[in-house]
């Protein structure tokens, strides 16, 4: 009978010392490199890499920047990034230009108060107190609004996913605000008839409407944002913004954000919370909201002079950063995470702590900077405009 007998185990494998190395050196590199990302973030981000890949194919002089370029302009108006285009909106219409000058819209019209808001690579542009209201996107106009007399437009503003917001003017009321969806069909008005409307906007999530009104308590003037569901005829909840009137308003970070001469209100969008930043006597001289999740103020002590303070404020009315300028401020402009200080002879791009981020000569004498969400800039003087980029 044949004996059995067990089999041996198989040896064990000694691990390859090469592999070992290999991987201690992926963990170390691994380790260093979130490292690095933590010390460096304001200047190693995916910004500098979107901004190599987007512009690398763009001609650029012998100082490194972009060739600047003539646009055609006239009348009293303003500058607008939508999407990488430079949009130029003035009393004669709007026209759209590449980053290298390439005009890619011509639209004339007649305004006589040109406003424009931009949301979502859309832009709004209107008359107010007139009756004419565009919206642009994808390089063309896709909705125009031509009110009748009696219904003059007062504000619009563009809302998530390219809907749309507009107050008027109505024979009987005190302000409507109507919304429209992305096929710009009207499926919801708010018609008051106890309180003026000034301006109405929609949250980021589209389920909030945020009108805002002036009257009177107590014989006292006052402002309130009154919140109401898109299903809803009657506000949920009405929130005070005091003795203060209000220069614009804008939606951020699950907030609302109303911006008045005296002070910042952020309101969320449930009402529940209403917090203000007080200037503490302080006047605005400059201001924008185009911050993710914050608002860039310069407060100056004197109407007049050029020392002002730039503060960040943010969702909680809470300061982020401040810092004390002593150059005459041309120009002022937020975007994403960066803010942009323009003065006769520097743009200064910062975080939102206000640290700085890039440097660059205000060699072409502009007046206006209008700054982007990659951290690019475009500059402007008189018809020519040039696109920044950092380092």
């Amino acid at each position: 009978m044949e004996e059995l007998r067990p089999i041996p185990p198989a040896p064990k494998k000694r691990p390859n010392p090469i592999l070992r190395l290999l991987a201690f050196l992926l963990t170390l590199a691994l380790l260093l490199g979130a490292v690095a990302l933590v010390a460096y973030r304001d200047r190693i981000n995916l910004d500098a890499i979107k901004r190599y890949f987007t512009y690398r194919s763009l001609e650029r002089s012998d100082s490194g920047q972009i060739d600047s370029f003539q646009f055609d302009s006239s009348g009293r108006g303003g500058f607008s990034s939508l999407g990488d285009d430079l949009m130029v909106w003035s009393s004669a219409g709007v026209r759209l230009y590449s980053p290298s000058g390439v005009e890619y819209l011509n639209d004339a019209l007649s305004l006589l108060h040109p406003v424009a808001d931009i949301r979502d690579n859309a832009a709004v542009v209107y008359d107010a107190g007139g009756t004419t209201l565009r919206v642009y996107a994808d390089r063309s106009c896709i909705f125009s609004l031509d009110t009748e007399q009696g219904h003059e437009i007062l504000s619009a503003h563009m809302g998530p996913g390219r809907t749309l917001s507009v107050v008027t003017q109505e024979t009987g009321y005190k302000g409507v605000v109507t919304l429209y969806g992305s096929d710009y069909q009207p499926y919801m008005a708010i018609r008051l008839s106890t309180h003026f409307v000034m301006d109405g906007i929609l949250s980021q999530d589209g389920k909030t409407a945020a009108v805002l009104t002036v009257g009177q308590s107590n014989n006292t003037f006052e402002s309130a944002l009154a919140l109401y569901n898109k299903t809803g005829d009657e506000a949920f909840a009405r929130c005070s913004l005091g003795n203060n009137a209000i220069l614009d308003l804008s939606c951020s970070d699950g907030m609302f954000w109303a911006l008045g001469e005296t002070g910042l209100s952020v309101v969320s969008t449930d009402g529940t919370t209403n917090l203000t930043y007080d200037y503490g006597g302080a006047y605005l001289k400059d201001y924008s909201l185009g911050g993710d999740g914050y608002a860039t103020l310069l407060l100056g002590k004197y109407r007049a002079g050029s020392s002002a303070t730039l503060a960040t404020v943010d969702a909680e009315g809470k300061t982020i950063a401040s810092l004390e300028l002593d150059d005459q401020t041309l120009d002022l402009s937020a975007s994403g995470r960066y803010v942009a200080v323009l003065t006769a002879s520097t743009l200064t791009i910062y975080t939102r702590d206000l640290r700085p981020y890039a440097l660059m000569d205000n060699t072409m004498g502009a007046r206006n900077v209008v700054l982007r969400s990659d951290g690019t800039a475009y500059l402007t003087s008189g018809e020519s405009a040039q696109l920044c980029i950092p380092d």
